[in-house]
């Protein structure tokens, strides 16, 4: 019979042990929120001095090379640009706090919150496009390849990978407009397609709308680049999943299971891709952040309106403050994507949770 005592013990160690497991985590998290903050405020004042001190002047680009020097002048002093360097960061992270990320240079009286708001739901969609394309794909090659080691699938998949993730976006973006050239490029829509769409997801609204026609017309125009977009990620996941499922294929309880009779289908997907998902989740994740950077070259391939353009745009036209609120944009959504993975896992795996509760 079991000592009352001593099972009393042991269930009072327990429950210390899950409330100490749980805020250790806790303080594992928002020590994750403070260092994510952090790295956004340094991303921020990084970018606000490199624009800064680029060379040339965005005013000057505006009014071209004879411009009046009253009328430059009353613009440096609109802008805020002739006050001192601490000034006008201070005064801009002011901005950003107000939700306010200022006025285009060029086209005078824009404001680049707005343009911006058009612009991401199109780099969202397209990213997620290419994500739907490169995981399943990636994960079922790199499987292939671990199962059949040296032999003919292994070999197809892993020098797909390596081409996927040796040609450049732009020159496969080139090639695929080539190749298919009744495919549509550029724009979301074919032009003068009328929509009642309430938001700028035009794909994903449609298909949720159950609005089909319309969203076979924006899946057109999506295929390609974002067929292009998810070269990269599709190899880089096929070469983590394929050298995590040979490390745990390898363990020898899984040689036990098919020693047993188990069938290959089920130790490999029952037994093995879990215990292999966490580096393929936390590859997917950082190139869930990598995607926003790829798509700069995707979508001025495809002329697909995104945020990618917008900036190239804004780079060719000297237009500073669109630059600097883009590139602060993306490492914005670049931290805050990892964060949400670093809470994700903390939840979800054990081992994290039990290295932070010792």
């Amino acid at each position: 019979m079991r000592d009352p005592y001593w099972g009393e013990w042991i269930f009072r160690q327990q429950k210390r042990f899950e409330v100490g497991g749980v805020l250790n985590v806790g303080r594992y998290l928002l020590g994750r929120i403070l260092q994510a903050g952090l790295t956004i405020l340094v991303a921020v004042v990084a970018v606000f001095i490199a624009v800064r001190v680029l060379p040339g002047n965005p005013v000057l680009a505006q009014f071209g090379q004879h411009a009046v020097p009253e009328k430059v002048q009353m613009e440096l002093e609109e802008q805020g640009w002739n006050k001192p360097l601490p000034v006008q960061l201070f005064d801009f992270l002011g901005q950003l706090l107000r939700g306010d990320w200022g006025v285009s240079f060029e086209r005078p009286g824009e404001r680049i919150a707005d343009r911006l708001l058009e612009a991401i739901p199109a780099t969202l969609e397209l990213a997620g496009a290419a994500l739907l394309i490169a995981i399943p794909l990636g994960i079922f090659l790199g499987v292939s390849a671990a199962v059949f080691r040296g032999r003919w699938p292994d070999h197809a998949a892993m020098t797909l990978s390596l081409v996927g993730i040796s040609i450049p976006v732009f020159f496969l973006g080139i090639c695929l407009v080539a190749a298919f050239p009744w495919m549509p490029s550029g724009f979301r829509l074919p032009p003068g397609t009328f929509h009642d769409l309430s938001t700028d997801f035009y794909l994903t609204e449609a298909i949720l709308r159950g609005e089909w026609s319309l969203a076979g017309k924006a899946l057109r125009h999506i295929a390609l680049p974002a067929l292009a977009l998810s070269s990269i990620p599709l190899a880089v996941v096929s070469r983590v999943t394929r050298n995590s499922m040979l490390e745990v294929l390898s363990t020898d309880y899984l040689r036990t299971a098919r020693v047993k009779g188990a069938t290959m289908t089920r130790v490999v997907w029952r037994h093995a891709f879990p215990n292999a998902a966490i580096p393929i989740a936390n590859i997917v994740g950082f190139q869930m952040g990598m995607l926003l950077t790829g798509a700069v070259l995707t979508e001025t391939v495809f002329n697909w309106p995104g945020l990618g353009r917008y900036l190239v745009a804004a780079i060719q036209g000297y237009d500073y403050a669109v630059v600097q609120a883009g590139a602060i944009l993306i490492a914005t959504l670049y931290v805050s994507l990892n964060l949400l993975l670093d809470v994700v896992f903390a939840l979800l795996d054990p081992k994290l949770r039990e290295e932070h509760a010792q």
